[in-house]
């Protein structure tokens, strides 16, 4: 399912249904492969059986389902049970998408006005972005992504990129605390209720840091990492075309395609050899194809701190 391919998923399904008919679960998982495939027509009965439950992952697909249908007010009141609790963060983006459709203020307390985003200089120069830029090669082993990234048309490495001994990597990452305790030091004042500035600023732990490397019209699907706080681009290398404008630009906002939503990208940025983007964890984010070459960035998560 992860893959979309609805037939081999829908199959898998019905034999492990034959061996456990009476499984809810099960019930779940066809609930989910009907609405994300659409062929299941008409679910509001299906979904009203689990509505109960308020199980964070059927609501996540009715949401989904629901914004596919033009009811982002129903969308939204879904989402808003599960504001305060664990699992807030995978929320919080379709929240977003919500309240930009019905023209609700919140939008702008939550993505920031303007955004709570911030493009700046690593200041390395050339020779050491061309120097970084030979050691990741090295590290990029994998022939394609795993099924669950986001990366289409590259490769991203594992393990905890910022954690290696090289000293590229050792002077890159101090280099990165300092720019985001610039940024974070720079953002409005603490709100408790909001998924970003209710967070410390004084702390700055990675969560998970990685590099990815796009190659002739890769991309990145639209995502976000909800087990961050801020999260990042740092453009490494890049090819020096890379088609007409938007191609390769970091897209900011953009809905996922598959809900067929009229929402375009709240922000676009043009990456810059050396440039550092900066933007909440919770915001959808992607990246546009581009026409041909090489497209190398470093990306980490900041971890929460809760004051």
């Amino acid at each position: 399912a992860t893959m979309k391919r609805w037939d081999g998923a829908r199959r898998v399904l019905e034999g492990a249904k034959g061996a456990f008919p009476a499984s809810r679960t099960l019930a779940m998982a066809a609930l989910y492969l009907d609405s994300e495939s659409g062929a299941g027509g008409d679910l509001n009965a299906r979904f009203r059986e689990f509505s109960a439950l308020s199980d964070p992952g059927v609501d996540l697909c009715e949401i989904r389902y629901r914004l596919r249908q033009s009811e982002p007010e129903a969308a939204a009141a879904i989402a808003q049970r599960h504001v305060g609790r664990p699992e807030a963060r995978a929320f919080w983006p379709y929240l977003s998408i919500c309240w930009r459709l019905t023209g609700d203020a919140r939008a702008l307390w939550l993505d920031g006005d303007p955004l709570y985003v911030a493009t700046v200089d690593s200041g390395m120069s050339a020779s050491e972005l061309a120097a970084l830029a030979a050691f990741l090669r090295g590290l990029h082993r994998m022939k394609a992504p795993y099924p669950e990234q986001s990366v289409r048309g590259g490769t991203q490495t594992d393990r905890q990129l910022l954690f290696h001994h090289d000293r590229r990597i050792q002077d890159l990452r101090a280099r990165m605390t300092a720019a985001v305790r610039r940024h974070a030091a720079a953002l409005p004042a603490m709100d408790s209720a909001h998924p970003l500035l209710s967070q410390r600023r004084d702390v700055v732990h990675f969560s998970g840091s990685w590099s990815v490397r796009l190659q002739d019209a890769g991309f990145h699907a639209p995502h976000t990492h909800v087990l961050g706080w801020l999260s990042s681009a740092l453009y490494v290398s890049l090819p020096p075309d890379m088609g007409p404008a938007p191609a390769g630009h970091l897209s900011l906002g953009a809905p996922p395609p598959e809900l067929g939503l009229p929402l375009a990208p709240c922000r676009r940025i043009d990456p810059k050899p050396g440039s550092l983007a900066l933007f909440p964890s919770t915001m959808w984010h992607s990246t546009e194809p581009f026409s041909s070459g090489e497209r190398l960035t470093v990306a980490f998560d900041i971890a929460l701190e809760r004051p």
